[in-house]
């Protein structure tokens, strides 16, 4: 016979499968739940991968007098 407030009744993360007692925070959505923690982790990665797309994006960019001698190609005039 299960009781109320055991791990059963629990909700749980989606992604790490903590508890709500082991966590701090869990935020539900639709069916599903995510923890303060996996929040932190999934930021993490997204600044890591924004910044190694705005390091890369920079460094392929061209000089103005590149871009202006390859329009220079194409307008007459």
């Amino acid at each position: 016979m299960t009781r109320i407030g055991e791990t059963s009744d629990l909700l749980k993360c989606s992604f790490c499968g903590k508890t709500q007692k082991q966590v701090k925070k869990l935020i539900a959505g639709p069916g599903v739940y995510i923890c303060d923690e996996c929040i932190d982790l999934c930021n993490e990665i997204i600044v890591e991968e924004l910044s190694e797309n705005n390091s890369l994006g920079l460094q392929e960019l061209p000089k103005p007098q590149e871009i202006f001698e390859f329009l220079d190609q194409y307008v007459i005039g």
